[in-house]
């Protein structure tokens, strides 16, 4: 893991309090959205399907901070929308690091060279900025030409003057592992601290809902990604923990700890996660927590968990792991991800009670090799076969 030994102090420091309280659920990252407004129009998002009268709406920064105080999550994660469009972005951001709270501020840094001033580097301030893939690959995430070649410049200028900057990358359909792998050596040659990496959420009211990953094909995929990786001479560093990565190798059979990251946005204490949109509001940030129906959420409990391997629902999970279970965490994060051999049973898999089965858990589908880059009809066809 490529975070600053401060970071991980803090946090781990957090966390063992936590834990010798006595307290099962408590927050990670706060999942602050303190406007839906966008300068881009992506087709896998879900964030910009709103009235303009929604759009136009921001939160103020008392508003923010006071979500921050009321959560008590020792990271921020700001995000939107494009969070430079908010004019006090400044100020909440100041405020947060005033706080000793770690900032994530996630931008596709179409207004970064212009607002940069605004800005001081800190160990508490960190761009994270979207980068999807490479010129093509990004570019058509977008859904706007040119943006990739906008972006590069800006992400080295925040380098240059010392800003803390790691890349934030969503993968989607008919990806290739090559393609993939190509990326994490430019992103690692632009001298980011850390990649995150997430497969697509299958968001409701994205515009599209053909590009996103089954559960299964995403874990082939890093599975082959990871293959290559341990072939580079220049090792990829990434922003997650070790047991999320193995996680995404399909190596652990993790559920989602959705109160891990909650959100805070217009319309309140998004119920469950930042990802589902339309399971409702709590006014307090007591009120989600305790009021909330963790159980009816998750892979195999709500089918619009199924395919979500998101980093805001399973990094809680593997980085609890990490603190019960430290020996099998350094050991992966000497090794790296598991790429061969059987994978953790999916929690989508519910036991065959048969008589021809007993009560065993029926196994994962048998590995598959993910094509490297190919054709477009070779690669069309093999997007239908896994789907």
């Amino acid at each position: 893991m490529s975070v600053p030994f401060l970071q991980q102090y803090r946090v781990g420091s957090y966390i063992l309090k936590q834990k010798l309280q006595g307290n099962k659920r408590y927050p990670l990252v706060l999942m602050l959205e303190p406007l839906f407004q966008c300068n881009l129009a992506c087709a896998g998002c879900g964030k910009i399907d709103y009235p303009e009268e929604t759009l136009r709406r921001r939160l103020s920064v008392d508003e923010c901070l006071n979500a921050v105080d009321e959560c008590g999550a020792p990271v921020v994660s700001i995000a939107g929308g494009e969070p430079l469009i908010h004019k006090e972005m400044p100020q909440i951001v100041q405020g947060i690091i005033q706080r000793k709270k770690f900032v994530y501020l996630c931008t596709n840094a179409l207004l970064l060279d212009s607002r940069m001033d605004d800005y001081q580097p800190s160990p508490y301030l960190t761009f994270s900025i979207h980068l999807d893939g490479n010129r093509e690959r990004h570019d058509t995430s977008v859904c706007r030409e040119g943006v990739y070649d906008k972006v590069i410049p800006v992400i080295r200028q925040a380098l240059e003057r010392g800003f803390r900057v790691t890349v934030n990358c969503t993968l989607f359909q008919q990806e290739t592992a090559e393609e993939v792998a190509e990326f994490f050596d430019t992103a690692t040659e632009l001298g980011v601290e850390g990649i995150n990496v997430s497969p697509g959420f299958s968001y409701e009211h994205a515009p599209r809902q053909d590009v996103f990953l089954q559960r299964s094909v995403s874990k082939r995929l890093f599975r082959t990604i990871f293959q290559l990786g341990k072939k580079r001479k220049q090792p990829w560093k990434f922003n997650h923990s070790s047991l999320y990565l193995d996680f995404l190798a399909g190596n652990q059979n993790y559920q989602c700890t959705a109160w891990g990251n909650p959100t805070r946005n217009l319309f309140g204490w998004q119920r469950p996660c930042y990802l589902l949109v339309d399971e409702g509001y709590a006014t307090s940030f007591r009120e989600l927590m305790e009021e909330t129906d963790w159980d009816q959420y998750g892979v195999g409990n709500n089918p619009k968990c199924a395919n979500c391997m998101a980093h805001c629902g399973f990094e809680p999970t593997a980085i609890n792991d990490t603190f019960d279970h430290p020996i099998k965490a350094l050991r992966v994060s000497m090794r790296g991800p598991r790429t061969d051999g059987p994978m953790a049973p999916d929690p989508s898999q519910k036991p065959n009670l048969s008589p021809n089965n007993g009560s065993k858990q029926s196994a994962f589908p048998l590995p598959v090799t993910v094509e490297r880059k190919a054709s477009a009809s070779s690669q069309d066809n093999s997007s239908r076969s896994d789907s």
